[in-house]
């Protein structure tokens, strides 16, 4: 049956079913983790104590279950800004009010390994997605809260991680620093990895400004957490790390719950360590 979409500003049915991500209110927990990859979500879920498939539909791909009795949900964004935008705007509608970015990404800074966790407590917007939604000068930032859940739980897991500002692209070539087709390397991008290593920038992706962005204007909560699969420094890549990214995504939503329940006890509207004195 053809379904019968009630607007053209925001195509949804009358029972909230969204077009982009084909799910509706219910379908989803409050906290989502957003995987690129389509491929990586039953790889997430498989971490959890339940999961079922709730939608694929072009790049986004839903499950929806339980990680040690919290409800959390993964919903794929598809590669870069555009993309993870819709997926926000529609997570959001139906409910959902906390993203984790579980992705790959490149690091550009001596002493980080293939393998090894960046969390981005920022974002330099390289990208062109969040400008479409407020002035340049506007901050990319992560939630703390978030932020730090997932340094807990890195900890709480004892993998190698480090916590940096991440830079954002819309290209994984060029955008990138890396050479184009037949060489094309224009200067503006010849320069640009020393520029961001002078400036501590930690790595390279392709989803988290947009993702900050966003959640800060709506009033979200947003974090990430990447795996080092690109070596700029050495010039090595590999797929590591990806197992270890999920589970502290995971990790990080359920400690985020028991703050989150906390807060809700003593009437508080932000989680502080001296909270549990109280």
């Amino acid at each position: 049956m053809e379904m019968r979409f009630v607007s053209a500003d925001r195509p949804q049915t009358e029972e909230g079913y969204q077009y982009h991500i084909a799910c509706k209110p219910g379908d989803v927990a409050r906290y989502v983790l957003l995987p690129g990859d389509p491929e990586r979500v039953p790889k997430i879920s498989a971490l959890w104590d339940e999961a079922k498939e709730i939608a694929f539909h072009r790049e986004y791909r839903t499950h929806t279950g339980k990680y040690k009795g919290v409800p959390i949900s993964v919903t794929s964004t598809g590669i870069g800004g555009p993309s993870t935008a819709i997926a926000i705007e529609e997570l959001a509608a139906i409910g959902a009010d906390t993203f984790i970015r579980v992705g790959s990404t490149g690091a550009i800074q001596p002493g980080i390994e293939i393998g090894d966790l960046i969390i981005a407590k920022a974002a330099v917007r390289l990208e062109g997605t969040s400008k479409q939604y407020v002035r340049v000068e506007y901050p990319a930032s992560a939630d703390y809260e978030v932020t730090l859940a997932l340094i807990e739980a890195a900890e709480t897991l004892g993998v190698r991680y480090h916590v940096g500002i991440t830079a954002s692209t819309d290209s994984f070539y060029v955008g990138q620093a890396r050479p184009g087709l037949n060489g094309y390397f224009p200067s503006f991008a010849k320069h640009l990895i020393d520029d961001l290593r002078q400036a501590k920038v930690t790595n390279f992706e392709m989803e988290a400004a947009t993702l900050f962005t966003l959640a800060n204007i709506y009033g979200l909560r947003a974090g990430c957490v990447c795996a080092v699969f690109a070596n700029r420094v050495t010039n090595e890549f590999g797929k590591a790390g990806e197992k270890e990214a999920a589970l502290v995504a995971s990790e990080a939503v359920k400690i985020l719950a028991e703050w989150d329940e906390e807060k809700e006890k003593k009437g508080k509207k932000y989680w502080f360590p001296s909270l549990r004195k109280l």
